[in-house]
Order: structure tokens, then sequence, then C-alpha cells
């Protein structure tokens, strides 16, 4: 397995993770992201300046797994911290190690760019992905409260 950071040609691989992870949130048929959102995303990855980064997870030469993340100031902290914003593993190569592999990657490029912190947000529900996150990171209690914003 290799994790590196997403490419241009990756696109046919990311999409159906993509599609994928949206799914499994909710977001799919009525619900599902503007199409203008995923282009954004996509195109954000390829914009040195921008604080949105991607990696891929490719195994037997297949992407299999991706993750997002973003930096940003936090206002407890003197130095950046990491938001892992997304990720997701093709539900064939659960149990390989592949979401565990994204994640120690965006340890290693948070600390590359000295932020002080990563975190993340999952379901309560999420019992898969907990098991793994118990492993590898401390659950400090947050609860996650969200008010959108109509354009």
């Amino acid at each position: 397995m290799r994790i590196r950071p997403v490419e241009q040609t990756d696109y046919a691989g990311w999409r159906p993770l993509w599609d994928g992870y949206n799914a499994f949130y909710g977001r799919t048929g009525d619900t599902a992201l503007d199409e203008a959102i995923t282009r954004q995303t996509w195109d954000r990855f390829f914009v040195a300046s921008d604080p949105v980064q991607a990696f891929v997870a490719e195994l037997d030469g297949q992407v299999v797994g991706l993750v997002h993340l973003v930096y940003h100031p936090s206002t407890s902290r003197q130095n950046d911290v990491c938001y892992l914003q997304d990720l997701f593993t093709s539900p064939v190569t659960r149990g390989r190690g592949v979401g565990r592999a994204l994640i120690e990657r965006v340890y290693a490029e948070a600390r590359s760019k000295a932020c002080s912190r990563v975190y993340w947000t999952t379901f309560e529900d999420n019992s898969t992905a907990r098991a793994l996150y118990d492993q590898v990171a401390q659950y400090n209690g947050a609860i996650m409260y969200v008010h959108e914003i109509a354009p």
C-alpha cells in the first residue's frame, strides 16, 4: 500500500470513494452535494496556497482510500491545527489498514507543518470507524453543533 498526495489522474479512482463517503453521510439522491461543490473540492487539491490537501491510498495500482485535511489557526494554540475533514476507504479493503495508514500520513503531514493538533469528528453511532479512532487518537468528549447559514 502506498499513501501519496492526490494527482489529477486520480479523479476516476477518487470520485467513487468521494461519492461513497457522501452517501454514508446521507448526501445522495435529493440530498446529494451540488456537482459544483465536488468540482470545487477537487480543484482545491491542486492549488498550492489552499489550506485543503488530499491524499489517497493506492493498493495494487488502485485508489482505495482518501483523506482530506484542512490547516487553520487556533485561538487556543500558538501553532496551526489540522482538521481531518474526510476519510473514506473502499469497502472491499476495510480491515487491511488503509484507514490507519491514511491517518498516520495526516499525522506526518501535520507534524511537518508544525501543527500542534490533528482532530476530526464522526457520528456517535459510527462504531466501525470509532473502533479504529479509539486506537489512534483520544476521544475528548466533544459534541459538535451545526447551524447552516442560507446563502
